[in-house]
């Protein structure tokens, strides 16, 4: 609940200051034009969101030898659709492709830094500080999910979001059981 409600809470900040619709793939995105200081808000919130799952890659690689394939690969196939919906919106409210590759580049790199940072801050930390750290980033994780990528999936998919959502957490859990 704590990740979640800090998520939320920069969340609802972030769209004050023009990041409301920074995933979405349609003409909902403000441009700088429109709402000065949007593009920056965009960012943050970018970079809001790969934190969480960033901290997840680090802490797995204190509970063994490397980086839990399941993880990454679960990350890895989230942010696909995230990315390309949100930097579609982008273009759309007429950003640089020199913006939007830039906002991508520096928030991997960040992200980078946040899951080695997440490594090296809690190697020797307890079993029990590192699974409530965990849980703190699925629940900012999860309420991303729910604040922002099912709202544009069920814009496209309507019916069918539930029956989607569903596939994809069992593919997870599938991967969760090959990978331990």
């Amino acid at each position: 609940m704590s990740g979640a409600a800090v998520y939320t809470a920069a969340n609802w900040y972030l769209a004050l200051r023009g990041a409301k619709h920074r995933k979405r793939s349609g003409n909902q995105q403000p441009s700088e034009s429109d709402e000065p200081g949007s593009g920056l808000a965009i960012a943050v919130g970018a970079l809001l969101d790969g934190i969480p799952e960033s901290m997840a890659i680090g802490l797995s690689l204190i509970s063994g030898p490397g980086v839990s394939l399941v993880a990454v690969a679960a990350i890895f196939l989230s942010n696909i659709p995230e990315g390309l919906s949100s930097s579609a919106g982008m273009r759309k409210s007429n950003r640089s492709a020199g913006y939007v590759f830039g906002l991508w580049g520096g928030i991997t790199a960040i992200s980078g830094f946040a899951a080695l940072l997440g490594y090296i801050s809690f190697q020797g930390a307890s079993p029990q500080m590192v699974a409530a750290t965990i849980a703190i980033a699925a629940g900012a994780i999860l309420a991303m999910l729910a604040d922002t990528m099912i709202p544009e999936a069920f814009d496209v998919a309507h019916n069918f979001t539930g029956l989607i959502t569903v596939a994809g957490f069992l593919v997870s859990f599938c991967l969760s059981k090959l990978g331990g």
